[in-house]
């Protein structure tokens, strides 16, 4: 018999029994769905967390300080002061991987514009931080070298804060008084908004007013180490290439520099590159998306369960129609092909639909919105095919057992068969 008619007759018998195929492919049809539509999710937001990574600038070493201790209890990382504003300056000078540096310090506090206030994070930056961590400005300018010099009270507003404090009028000229969590209190004159950069791990970046360094360590957090330096909570470096030779040779650099300014044999510092934190989130997102993937996977096992019960019971209610055709001179081979075909038709229609509705599952959740934000999916070739592959895969395994009991049945007892 050829494989034409071979599929001709395992249609026309799906065709007979249409409720109970379609309740076969249900199983199918779920998992496949399932699957696409989850691990759209998972590599949504694999994708969004390397957006925003990479949004934070390009080819970026990140120093932080040590961590602090007490009567023998250490804090959390970062908890230290111990990087200053001069140790900035000295890796601007000395590292030759170093395009750019920008320190940074942070401070919390309130924001009073009329009648209207906001607490957020205000961030004590210079002019290098523009580039260096890719806040541009979409109304005014950005601190200037002037400004830094003088330790100038002005200040740049994240669109959000900018929308809040002035929603009716442009925050550039205006005057804000800010009151920092040390109990001081100034007006500020805003000189720029800056563009929007949305939500991030770190929290919403809009919700954030920058101000010059020297005004921060002047006049707001007055900290110094015991040698007389200023300190700052980060400085964050852009090297000259993303290569990964060029990094752990700048990070190389950095690290023996410090080492040789604060004079320890243990680093109270360290060294992250943009790159290690891309790849830390890339594999928490990966496993997230595997384990989505995994937990969908379990409806396709199901399926497949479904469709070898079903084969079984078919092969059960049509042991006389085996027997006339082996009587007839069908061979073993015959009624294997027949249920085999069968069985991967059902998990063949059952993928194809199930991916369908797994690109239309993964469009809705695009269009659902988590805190403000609306999640990001993204549908990869690699995932559609991994679940048609699967579902086929099914169709086989699942619908052999079948098949090979169907082409083993004896023909006399299929003809006796009541």
């Amino acid at each position: 018999m050829s494989l034409v008619e071979t599929f001709r007759i395992a249609l026309g018998s799906l065709v007979c029994n249409k409720m109970r195929s379609a309740l076969t492919m249900l199983g199918i049809i779920i998992g496949v769905g399932s699957v696409i539509s989850l691990m759209s999710v998972g590599q949504g937001s694999q994708a969004s967390i390397t957006s925003q990574i990479k949004s934070m600038g390009s080819n970026l070493l990140f120093v932080s300080p040590g961590a602090s201790s007490s009567s023998g209890v250490r804090s959390a990382a970062g908890s230290a002061s111990t990087l200053t504003y001069e140790d900035a300056l000295a890796i601007a000078e000395n590292v030759p991987q170093a395009v750019a540096v920008a320190p940074e310090s942070s401070y919390f506090g309130q924001v009073i514009a009329g009648g209207n206030n906001v607490n957020t994070r205000i961030t004590g930056v210079t002019p290098e931080y523009e580039t260096v961590r890719n806040f541009h400005v979409s109304d005014g300018q950005f601190v200037t070298k002037e400004q830094q010099d003088a330790a100038s009270l002005v200040v740049l507003l994240g669109s959000n804060v900018a929308s809040t404090l002035f929603p009716n009028s442009n925050a550039v000229d205006q005057t804000v008084n800010i009151g920092f969590s040390n109990n001081s209190r100034m007006q500020f004159k805003v000189v720029g908004v800056l563009e929007s950069k949305g939500s991030q791990a770190t929290g919403n970046q809009d919700d954030t007013m920058l101000i010059p360094l020297s005004t921060m360590q002047k006049k707001v957090n007055v900290s110094r180490t015991t040698s007389g330096g200023r300190t700052v909570s980060t400085i964050n470096v852009q090297v000259t290439s993303e290569d990964k030779t060029v990094m752990d040779a700048a990070v190389q650099s950095i690290g023996d520099l410090l080492r040789q300014r604060h004079k320890v044999s243990q680093d109270d510092f360290t060294v992250q590159s943009q790159n290690d934190i891309l790849s830390t989130a890339n594999q928490i997102t990966g496993v997230m998306t595997m384990l989505l993937g995994a937990i969908a996977g379990i409806s396709l096992l199901v399926g497949g369960i479904g469709i070898m019960n079903i084969m079984l019971v078919s092969v059960t209610e049509r042991t006389r129609e085996i027997g006339i055709r082996k009587a007839v001179g069908a061979k073993r081979r015959d009624i294997l092909t027949q249920f085999l075909v069968e069985s991967v038709v059902v998990s063949i229609l059952g993928g194809i639909i199930g991916i369908l509705i797994g690109l239309g599952l993964s469009e809705i959740i695009s269009t659902v919105g988590v805190g403000g934000q609306k999640m990001q999916t993204v549908v990869s070739m690699s995932s559609v095919v991994m679940a048609f592959g699967v579902s086929f895969a099914i169709g086989v395994f699942f619908g052999a057992y079948p098949a090979n009991r169907a082409a083993r049945l004896n023909p006399i007892d299929c003809l006796r068969y009541e």
